[in-house]
């Protein structure tokens, strides 16, 4: 896209966080139609992390053009004030629980939908037994808890063993093979609730996100700091996937419609492979940068092919070259960013 296009009336760049909420929680029309036939109200914990708000701001957003009155509850410790006035505001009930206390889950309400958004991945080594408790011993509490619920389960592509970069990406078929604590913790979430679904029939969908980015975080957005930055791009892990937060978001709602027993799998994220040498060269062709490249891509990297769920949803609305048109203008305009680096480039596992 040249100059010109990106500027233009069609193609508006993003200015400030209001309008980047705005465009990660506007649902789209067949979003609003799956919340007109969605029965039950919806429930979403570990709401105020990096995707919650703009999740259930969406999902808040749908159901306000559905004559049912669902309720959108978004349960977390909320450790930041500000993250559960802005969801009150949006009309989103917020519930503060820590979910290992004793009895907490319990005292949840009931809800037809269930949005599973809880773990921990950055810190995981500092504290193994957190990670292991959040990550493998939480979710058979609130599988019980909501054994009659249906429920998406948020999980990783970290899962998946590295994969030959021409390949087109681990499936869901792929024998899972996590490297570290995090990946493998994560794959115990998957089986508890998987174990949970079969004993009570509880419908699940299992959300394998690789990875989710918008403006102030994420994969894209670490590869354009340190274009800006004029620090080395290390192309050692020389391929990735991505999409859209706001894509992200509105799949992990529809996915609903897409709970089964056994619980069905499904990989999230765009369908391309992305080389990172190439994703640097862009952006510094945007920034009229020139980009410190270091290391040689390896010939596998943990890649998700996402066919499944492209059939179910379609391609993602927004393409990964205007994300990083966007993301070029963000950093360039010295735009506030959540400073909570991915690690994407880490092939040992440890985060």
């Amino acid at each position: 896209m040249n100059a010109d296009e990106n500027n233009s009336t069609e193609n508006p760049l993003i200015e400030s966080i209001k309008e980047l909420e705005t465009a990660l929680s506007q649902p789209t029309p067949r979003l609003i139609e799956h919340f007109s036939n969605l029965d039950g109200d919806l429930v979403i914990l570990g709401v105020g992390g990096k995707m919650g708000p703009t999740l259930a701001k969406m999902a808040r957003k749908a159901a306000d053009e559905s004559p049912k009155g669902t309720h959108i509850f978004g349960v977390d410790v909320f450790p930041e004030d500000d993250t559960r006035n802005d969801l009150e505001s949006a009309g989103v009930k917020t519930i503060l629980s820590n979910l290992l206390a004793t009895g907490a889950v319990e005292e949840l309400p009931d809800a037809a939908n269930v949005i599973y958004m809880v773990g921990r991945k950055f810190g995981s080594m500092e504290n193994q037994s957190l990670t292991w408790a959040l990550n493998a011993f939480l979710p058979g509490l609130v599988a019980r808890r909501y054994q009659a619920s249906r429920i998406v389960v948020f999980s990783t592509g970290n899962v998946y063993p590295f994969v030959p970069v021409n390949s087109g990406g681990a499936d869901e078929n792929t024998q899972p093979a996590p490297i570290g604590q995090y990946a493998q913790s994560a794959l115990a979430r998957e089986m508890v609730f998987s174990f949970h679904s079969e004993q009570f029939d509880t419908p699940v969908c299992i959300f394998r996100l690789n990875y989710a980015v918008e403006l102030r975080y994420g994969v894209l957005l670490d590869i354009a700091l340190k274009v800006w930055n004029e620090e080395p791009v290390d192309i050692t892990m020389g391929h990735l996937n991505a999409i859209w937060q706001a894509d992200a978001n509105e799949r992990a709602l529809l996915c609903l419609d897409h709970c089964i027993s056994p619980p069905m799998v499904m990989n999230i994220t765009g369908p391309e492979t992305l080389s990172v040498k190439e994703i640097a060269d862009r952006f510094a062709e945007l920034m009229d940068k020139q980009p410190v490249i270091e290391g040689v891509p390896s010939d596998s990297a943990l890649l998700s092919d996402a066919s499944l769920s492209t059939e179910k949803f379609g391609p993602p609305n927004v393409s990964i070259d205007r994300i990083i048109q966007l993301i070029s203008h963000w950093v360039m305009n010295g735009k506030p960013v959540l400073d909570k680096p991915t690690h994407y480039d880490a092939r040992n596992g440890s985060f």
